[in-house]
C-alpha cells in the first residue's frame, strides 16, 4: 500500500509519520482519580499490545496519573486536556510524551503560548484533536453545519496557531461520529498539510457497531494511505479496542499474524462449521505467523478457492481435507479436524 507521505514525530519511544508503522492507541476509562484501577487497566493495555496509551487530565489531581503511569508503562503517555491549559504545562512537567488539545477551547492566544513553549523546552508533540462539537463558532457559522470542510479548516487553524510558536512537532486529528465525515474531513485536510494523522471515528458506539463504524472509517483512510496511529473507539473495554485494531490493521495488510479465511457455509455443508472456524480463529489468536488460514465448509470453496493460503481445511461428510498451498494432504474424521490443522499450522 502506498501510504502518504508525513513528517516524523517521536512519542516518547514511539516514532510515528515518515513511513513508521501505524502505532494502536486507546485510553484509560477508569475515572482519572482511581490511580490503582487506571494503572492495573493501562498495564492490560500494555499487554493486550497498545503502543500508545491517553489519559484524561480533567483537574490538577489527575496530573498525578500521569507521573504514576510513567513509573509503571513501557509505552509512550498522553495526557488528554481540555479548558485548562495549566492542566498542559503541568502534565508536560509530570513526563507526559504528547499532550491532545483543541486550541480553540484553551482561551487566549497567550495561553497557546504557554503551552506550546512548554511542549518545545521537552520535544514534546502535540496532538491537535478538533471534532464535530468542538468547533468554533465562527467556523460554525460559516459553513453552516459541522461539515468535513469546517472541520479540515478548524485543524489546520488550530496547528497554524501553534506554527506561529516555531514549533511544528504535530499530529492532526479530525473525528466525527458520522463515518462519511470523518472520512472526508481527513482526506481534505491531509491534501493540505504534511502532519502525521491520529485516525478514529468518535462516539462510534457499542462493540458491534463501534467496531463496523471504526473500520469503514479508519480501513477506508488507512486504504488510502493516510493515517499514522489510530484509535477504536468502543463503549465497551479498552482492552477490546487493542484487538478491534490489531485487526483493521491485519484487513489492511499493515500487521503480521495469523490470517483467518473462512466460507460463509451453505446448504452444502455436512460438519458442524461455524463452531469449528470460532474454535480456529480463537486457537490463532496469539500466534504471530505471517500466515492465511483457510477453513472452507466444502470442497466448491475448498483447496480451489482457497490455494492461496499456506494451509487449510475443505469440509466434507463428516470429515476434513487437510491441504497446504492448494495441495491435498489427508482426510481426517471431523472430530479430528482441529488438532490436525494446528498441527499442521504449527509445523509452518
Amino acid at each position: 500500500m502506498d501510504r502518504k507521505e508525513t513528517r516524523r514525530v517521536k512519542i516518547g519511544g514511539v516514532t510515528i509519520g515518515g513511513g513508521a508503522p501505524v502505532a494502536i492507541q486507546s485510553m484509560l476509562n477508569r475515572p482519572s482519580y482511581d490511580i490503582e484501577g487506571s494503572l492495573l487497566q493501562a498495564k492490560s493495555l500494555q499487554e493486550a499490545g497498545c503502543e500508545i496509551v491517553r489519559a484524561a487530565v480533567p483537574d490538577k489531581a489527575a496530573v498525578q496519573l500521569i507521573a504514576a503511569l510513567k513509573e509503571v508503562l513501557a509505552i509512550p503517555v498522553v495526557a488528554d486536556i481540555h479548558f485548562d491549559y495549566r492542566l498542559a504545562i503541568e502534565s508536560v512537567a509530570a513526563g507526559a510524551d504528547k499532550i491532545r488539545i483543541n486550541p480553540g477551547n484553551i482561551g487566549e492566544e497567550s495561553r497557546v503560548k504557554a503551552v506550546v513553549q512548554a511542549c518545545k523546552a521537552r520535544e514534546v508533540p502535540i496532538r491537535v484533536g478538533v471534532n464535530s462539537g468542538s468547533l468554533e463558532k465562527e467556523i460554525l457559522k460559516k459553513y453552516g453545519a459541522p461539515t468535513a470542510a469546517a472541520l479540515a479548516e478548524s485543524a489546520l487553524f488550530h496547528a497554524s496557531l501553534i506554527e506561529r510558536y516555531d514549533y511544528d512537532n504535530i499530529v492532526l486529528a479530525l473525528k466525527s461520529s458520522d463515518v462519511a465525515r470523518t472520512i472526508e474531513s481527513c482526506r481534505l485536510a491531509r491534501e493540505r498539510c504534511r502532519y502525521p494523522f491520529h485516525l478514529g471515528v468518535t462516539e462510534a458506539g457499542t462493540r458491534r457497531m463501534g467496531l463496523i463504524k471504526s473500520a469503514v472509517g479508519i480501513g477506508s483512510l488507512l486504504c488510502d494511505g493516510i493515517g499514522d496511529t489510530i484509535r477504536v473507539s468502543l463503549s465497551a473495554d479498552p482492552v477490546e479496542e487493542i484487538f478491534a485494531a490489531r485487526d483493521i490493521l491485519r484487513a489492511c495488510g499493515m500487521r503480521g499474524g495469523v490470517n483467518v479465511i473462512s466460507c460463509p457455509s451453505c446448504g452444502r455443508t455436512r460438519v458442524a462449521f461455524v463452531p469449528l472456524a470460532e474454535k480456529v480463529e480463537k486457537a490463532l489468536a496469539g500466534v504471530q505467523k505471517d500466515i492465511t488460514v483457510a477453513v472452507m465448509g466444502c470442497a466448491v470453496n475448498g483447496p480451489g478457492e482457497a490455494r492461496e493460503a499456506d494451509v487449510g481445511v475443505a469440509c466434507g461428510d463428516g470429515c476434513g481435507l487437510l491441504f497446504k498451498k492448494g495441495e491435498i494432504l489427508y482426510k481426517v474424521p471431523e472430530e479430528e479436524i482441529l488438532p490436525a490443522l494446528l498441527k499442521l499450522i504449527e509445523e509452518c
